[in-house]
């Protein structure tokens, strides 16, 4: 009996499956392309909102978002950096943007993915970017102290929300540094307020360096 000849992976044209996902702004952002153009603040918003930290594992009435990480790792960012200008916040602000497309893997699940990962995440990190007026890459400096901020609101969300002793978090996350947990506020947020807090520090943002913008 014959058998019907599997297609392979080398074979397939682009038509032939979906590479896009179709925003409630009505655009269709291309996965493997991403087009500035098809990239929305509104989308993002209601994204991230909608994406949960620490894949739902926290404590609270409701899930911490990706959106509210977004705000306290911005938060913090303000704290630890000397003299920000408003675009380095407004970068701080979407480090973490393409997730509102490909979800919030923990980071021992991007371990196991690997690379093609990070280069689906560096496309829309780019074209989202490009999108706002942004540096398309960010300096290595930028770069480490974002990750510092990260950091310290991972620390903290891990040892409030998600359950892990201080000693565990100082291991994979280190202790943090100048930064006082009492004025940080982790409650989690509702859906919608969470939405809404993260398009209104946007708009500020955006507002502040409008006079400096071409």
């Amino acid at each position: 009996m014959l058998r019907p000849e599997k297609p392979q992976p080398s074979s397939w044209k682009k038509e032939e499956f979906r590479a896009w996902q179709r925003m409630l702004s009505g655009r269709r952002l291309d996965l493997l392309d991403p087009s500035p153009l098809d990239i929305e603040i509104e989308d993002i918003a209601q994204g991230l909102a909608r994406v949960a930290r620490w894949n739902g594992q926290t404590i609270g009435d409701h899930a911490f978002s990706v959106a509210q990480h977004s705000l306290l790792v911005e938060e913090i960012f303000g704290k630890i950096a000397s003299g920000p200008t408003t675009e380095q916040r407004l970068i701080t602000l979407l480090h973490d943007a393409p997730e509102y497309v490909i979800g919030d893997m923990i980071s021992p699940f991007k371990a196991v993915v690997g690379g093609d990962y990070k280069s689906v995440e560096s496309r829309l990190q780019r074209a989202i970017h490009l999108r706002f007026s942004l540096v398309p890459e960010i300096g290595q400096e930028l770069r480490v102290l974002i990750k510092r901020a990260d950091a310290i609101a991972a620390y903290f969300e891990a040892t409030r929300l998600a359950g892990f002793a201080e000693k565990e978090a100082v291991r994979f996350f280190g202790r943090p540094r100048g930064i006082d947990p009492e004025a940080l506020d982790l409650t989690a947020l509702a859906t919608q307020n969470a939405q809404s807090a993260f398009l209104a520090r946007f708009a500020v943002l955006d507002e502040q360096r409008s006079p400096n913008r071409e």
